[in-house]
């Protein structure tokens, strides 16, 4: 029997780290951990000297509670874990619940022993409160859910997203089987592939306030990565044995000039491409199969928000848009760019034939939106470092492979359609390639370049209809090129085996330089029972 709730499951959210003992103990004095925190000011470019405009953004808590009838859990000053709670009979876990995993409480000095516990004491206690919440949850008649059917999402910022992690990947730390109960799992700026500060991933032997817990080799054994570690050096890696990588979702921050941390140090040491504190690179997940090869990207998507603060991505409308779109969505799009041809500038051409290297780096800018909507699912500027990039003699050593880049995922909702008499669901895409800085022979080549210029530059409307019971998937689309058009164009797809569609739509610059090649979407219904 399948959950009558689906999907909106209870949410349990796993705060990020804290690094001094003044910043646990703020931790453990706030009932929500940070997961309270609005926000009333948006920077809507990257210069940090512009005044922000304002938006009113609540906070994840009361606008899961007012837009989805989520509640908290606490109950006369009590929390689900102490025995007072359960000692009244009146109190009830109803199954819209948010249940903030209180790790840190242990290591306060307000209410613990001020001593911190390790990642593998937290990811498996986490566990254990997802056990108790599946016994509440079940034991409330109201609900009419059976442990066989319980099913919660993991919502989780920062180090959090790795204490997640060792739940779902290490067997060793999940002796009741917690981790097949978790749905889904979305992750604010976790750093998946560890830290790094002026290049350099803080060593395993340095455990000064726990910065040891970012190091990869030791994340490789906390992760049950090892074999995969050894060969990649990389542990940003999902079993999809223990967990399918199309549940997970990564959100990324690229903006690190408003991180304060340590007065500016952390963004500075942590560079150009990071939220102030996670590398972009270190921010997402790829699937891995039982041999050990790469399956799928998890989802992922860009905005321009810190690691944390008053533009922090947690309390930031995208972040939170992206967040219930993945929970209780209704379709899911998956975009890749796929490249057919570069075009060099003719004296480049020369120089290639005459056995000379030519070098460029080719910058693909995304921007997808919600019809209606005043900001981004995902932004992905040159400007804020988060780029997809391809290399020149990369792409030229297996055009195929290395010119197919994943540019992210989408999800959309039907409830949150401007016009509730339409029944499609769009989105426009801006998509640019930025004209490169060309090198022969590693010297920048400056003859022909005007510094700005594009490619590629153009904007596509894509309007879905799902399948109903009288029809199949309706795709419609239009570029932009100048003004706005419906998107009056249909698009016909290949229907996959499991019901998605693929569709591809091209793109040629039809210059020289130039580049052209074809988006491809993969659709899928998401949170569709048949």
């Amino acid at each position: 029997m399948a959950n009558s709730h689906s999907p909106f499951h209870p949410i349990i959210y796993v705060r990020g780290y804290a690094m001094t003992p003044g910043e646990i103990d703020q931790t453990s004095a706030d009932p929500f951990c940070g997961f309270n925190l609005g926000s009333t000011v948006y920077r809507a470019v990257a210069e940090k000297t512009r005044q922000p405009r304002k938006f009113v953004f609540e906070s994840p808590v009361i606008r899961l509670a007012t837009e989805f009838d989520y509640q908290d859990v606490y109950e006369d000053g009590y929390d689900i874990l102490d025995p007072e709670w359960a000692a009244n009979t009146d109190n009830r876990l109803g199954s819209r619940s948010i249940i903030i995993y209180r790790y840190y409480d242990e290591a306060s000095r307000l209410l613990g022993i001020g001593s911190t516990p390790s990642l593998e004491v937290f990811a498996s206690k986490l566990g254990e409160l997802i056990l108790k919440v599946r016994e509440l949850i079940c034991a409330n008649p109201k609900n009419g859910i059976t442990k066989t059917d319980f099913r919660c999402y993991l919502v989780a910022h920062s180090m959090g997203g790795l204490v997640c992690r060792g739940l779902l990947q290490n067997p060793k730390l999940d002796p009741g089987g917690a981790a097949q109960l978790v749905d889904k799992v979305f992750t604010y700026a976790t750093p998946h592939n560890g830290i790094d500060l002026l290049g350099i991933n803080p060593p395993s032997w340095l455990n000064l306030s726990d910065i040891s817990n970012f190091n990869r080799q030791r994340l490789a054994t906390f992760l049950d990565l090892e074999a995969a570690y050894k060969l990649t050096e990389r542990v940003d890696w999902l079993p999809e044995a223990r967990f399918a990588s199309k549940r997970f979702f990564c959100m990324v921050g690229t903006n690190r000039m408003d991180y304060e941390a340590g007065l500016g140090l952390s963004r500075t040491f942590a560079g150009h491409g990071s939220d102030g504190l996670v590398r972009i690179d270190n921010a997402t997940l790829c699937g891995l199969d039982a041999r050990g090869k790469p399956t799928a990207p998890c989802a992922k998507a860009f905005t321009y928000r810190a690691h944390s603060g008053y533009f922090g991505i947690v309390n930031s409308e995208e972040a939170y848009q992206n967040l219930t779109r993945f929970l209780f969505g209704d379709v899911r799009v998956d975009i890749w760019a796929e490249v057919d041809a570069i075009t060099l500038p003719k004296e480049l051409r020369k120089s290639e034939r005459q056995g000379q290297t030519v070098n460029a780096l080719y910058q693909f800018e995304v921007l997808a939106a919600p019809r209606g909507k005043l900001w981004y699912l995902s932004r992905r500027t040159a400007e804020e470092d988060s780029v997809a990039c391809l290399a020149h003699q990369h792409w030229l050593k297996a055009p195929q492979e290395n010119g197919k880049l994943f540019l992210g995922s989408l999800f959309l909702a039907d409830r949150a359609r401007v016009n509730s008499r339409r029944k499609g669901l769009a989105y426009t895409l801006t998509f640019n390639v930025r004209v490169p800085d060309y090198e022969v022979e590693r010297k920048l080549w400056v003859n022909q370049h005007f510094e700005g210029s594009y490619l590629f530059r153009n904007s596509l409307v894509l309007e879905i209809t799902p399948p109903s019971a009288d029809s199949g998937w309706q795709v419609s689309h239009a570029w932009q090129n100048q003004g706005v058009h419906s998107a009056d164009h249909k698009l016909d797809g290949n229907l996959q085996r499991d019901g998605s569609l693929e569709i591809e739509v091209p793109f040629d610059s039809a210059s020289e330089p130039g580049i052209s090649g074809r988006l491809r979407f993969l659709l899928a219904r998401w949170n569709h029972q048949d």
